[in-house]
C-alpha cells in the first residue's frame, strides 16, 4: 500500500508546513479570446480542479466553455489522470490562445495554497466532499462541489457552517437545477398548474450494497490510501472497479462509473447518486428547499411497497417508477388534485399539453435493455475520447456559478440546498438499513428519542486517524 506523509494531515497542520516552494508560482497572463476578444482581469476566474476521473473530465469540458475561465492545476490520487487532464486542459488553452499551463498535484491541500487560484471544482468520491469543501472555504476558494454533497448528514451540516462563516460561493453539481425543463415543471407546480400536489413519484433506483469486490494489487500510478483518506472501514480494499483505471498511450477512458458509489462502505448507492438529482427538484418544487421529509418508511416494512418521505404539508414522495410502462427510467411525475406533470432529462409532459412549450417537450424516455444502456455508454465513451462529446454537458450550471462567484450572489443550487437533498437520500437509506420508519425532525435537524437512528454511520462515523471534520 502507497503511503504518503502528508497524506493524514489537516489543514491547519499542512498550511504551517507548506510555504516551502510555493513563492515561485505565478499567475496566470492576460486571457485573449481566439476572436480577439480580451476578457478583464476584474472577470477571470481562475480554477483549480480536484478529482479527475471521468466526472472531473466532463465538467472541465462544461467549464471550459464558460468565457472568462482559466484552468491553473489539477489533482488526483491517481498520477495518470493527472497526466491525462493536464493535456487535455493546455490543449484547451493552446485553441483559445492562453498560455499553456496546468500544475499537477496528488496533495489538495497545496493546490488550495495556491494564491492565484479563485475557485476550486470538488469532483472526488462523495467521502471526500466535506473535507475537501470545508479546507477549500477556509483558504478561501469558492467551490463548485459534485452530487450528493456529502456522505453523512453531519458531514452536510459542517460544510454549510463552514461556508457561511468564511462567505464562500458554494454550488452543489446537481446540475437539472439549471436544465429549462426541470425549471419549468417546478414553475408549473408552484403556479398550481395541477392544483394542490398529493403525490409525488421520484424514481431513482437501488440503495447501496455491502462490499463484495475481492482484494487486488494496488497499481503504482495510485495512492489508494490517499483515495481512502477518512474512511474508517477494515473491510475496504483496492479493486479497479473502486478506481476505474485509464490509459495514456493510446488513450483509453474508463470503462465503468467508479463502483464505490454502489456499495455502503464507500458509498450511498443509486438512493443518493440519482436522488439527489431528483429528490432534489422534487423538493424545490414543493418548497423543501432547506427542509426535508418528516417521516421516511423503508420499502417492505409492513408491505409498503416503495421507500416513501412524507412531509409536514402531507405530500408523499415515493421511490417508484414515475412511467408504467419503463420501471427503471429516472425521473419524477407530480400528481396533483387538477393533473399530472412528468419531466426527466429532455422530456417534460403534462396532463394540459397546452401548459408545455414545444421546444421543452422533449422525447419521452425509452425503455433500453441492460445490452442497448451498454452499447451506449461505449459509444459515448469514443465520442468524447475524441473531443467530440460528453457524458454529461452541464454549460448552464457552470455559468451560473461563475457569474456568482463574480458577483458573490447565491448561485442556484447553493450550498444550503444541497444540505437538505443529502439529508434527504441519507435518511432515505438509513430507513432501508434499520429496516424501518424513521422520523425527522426538519426544523431541529434531529431524530427526537431515537438513540438508535442518532447513532447510524450515516448521520455521523469517526474519521479514520488522523483526520477531523472539525479542524
Amino acid at each position: 500500500m502507497k503511503e504518503n506523509s502528508t497524506s493524514g494531515m489537516n489543514r491547519r497542520n499542512f498550511l504551517e508546513l507548506s510555504a516551502i516552494g510555493l513563492t515561485g508560482l505565478t499567475i496566470l497572463p492576460s486571457w485573449t479570446m481566439s476572436d480577439g476578444t480580451r476578457i478583464a482581469p476584474s472577470d477571470r476566474v481562475v480554477m483549480g480542479f480536484i478529482g479527475l476521473g471521468q466526472q472531473g473530465i466532463n465538467d472541465f469540458g462544461s467549464f471550459s466553455s464558460v468565457p472568462g475561465v482559466q484552468i491553473a492545476a489539477c489533482c488526483d490520487v491517481d498520477s495518470m489522470k493527472q497526466k491525462r487532464f493536464k493535456k487535455r486542459v493546455e490543449a484547451w488553452q493552446a485553441s483559445k490562445s492562453i498560455a499553456g499551463r496546468c500544475d499537477m498535484y496528488e496533495q489538495y491541500e497545496e493546490l488550495l495554497e495556491r494564491t492565484d487560484i479563485d475557485a476550486v471544482e470538488v469532483c472526488s468520491p462523495d467521502h471526500w466532499h466535506a473535507l475537501m469543501t470545508i479546507h477549500a472555504c477556509q483558504a478561501k476558494k469558492d467551490v463548485y462541489v459534485q452530487k450528493p454533497l456529502s456522505f453523512t448528514i453531519t458531514e452536510s451540516l459542517q460544510m454549510v457552517k463552514v461556508a457561511k462563516a468564511n462567505k464562500r460561493v458554494v454550488q452543489v453539481g446537481t446540475q437539472q437545477r439549471s436544465s429549462k425543463e426541470f425549471q419549468k415543471a417546478i414553475e408549473l407546480v408552484q403556479a398550481g398548474a395541477i392544483g394542490h400536489i398529493e403525490k409525488i413519484y421520484a424514481k431513482v433506483g437501488d440503495p447501496p450494497k455491502p462490499l463484495d469486490l475481492p482484494e487486488m494489487a494496488i497499481p503504482g500510478n495510485l495512492n489508494f490510501n490517499l483515495w481512502m483518506g477518512p474512511l474508517n472501514d477494515p473491510n475496504i480494499h483496492y479493486h479497479p472497479d473502486l478506481c476505474p483505471p485509464i490509459s495514456l498511450e493510446p488513450e483509453e477512458r474508463e470503462k465503468l462509473w467508479g463502483a464505490w458509489r454502489w456499495y455502503r462502505e464507500t458509498g450511498n448507492g443509486f438512493t443518493a447518486d440519482w436522488g439527489a438529482h431528483m429528490f432534489d427538484i422534487a423538493q424545490a418544487a414543493i418548497g423543501m428547499d432547506g427542509s426535508g421529509p418528516a417521516l421516511i418508511t423503508p420499502k417492505g416494512y409492513k408491505d409498503q411497497p416503495y421507500l416513501t418521505f412524507k412531509y409536514l404539508t402531507g405530500v408523499e414522495m415515493t421511490e417508484q417508477p414515475y412511467l408504467e410502462d419503463m420501471p427503471n427510467a429516472q425521473g419524477i411525475k407530480f400528481i396533483g388534485t387538477k393533473g399530472w406533470i412528468e419531466v426527466a432529462r429532455g422530456y417534460l409532459a403534462c396532463s394540459d399539453a397546452s401548459l408545455v412549450p414545444a421546444e421543452l417537450a422533449g422525447r419521452r424516455p425509452k425503455n433500453l435493455t441492460p445490452e442497448e444502456r451498454k452499447k451506449m455508454f461505449e459509444e459515448m465513451q469514443k465520442s468524447a475520447a475524441k473531443g467530440s462529446g460528453s457524458f454529461e454537458i452541464s454549460s448552464p450550471h457552470m455559468q451560473n456559478f461563475i457569474d456568482s462567484v463574480r458577483s458573490r450572489n447565491n448561485p442556484i443550487a447553493p450550498i444550503e440546498v444541497g444540505c437538505s437533498t443529502a439529508i434527504t437520500c441519507c435518511l432515505g437509506n438509513m430507513a432501508t438499513e434499520l429496516q424501518r420508519p424513521v422520523k425527522w425532525n426538519p426544523a431541529t435537524l434531529s431524530f427526537g428519542d431515537d438513540k438508535e437512528a442518532a447513532a447510524h454511520r450515516l448521520y455521523h462515523y469517526d474519521y479514520r486517524n488522523p483526520y477531523s471534520l472539525y479542524k
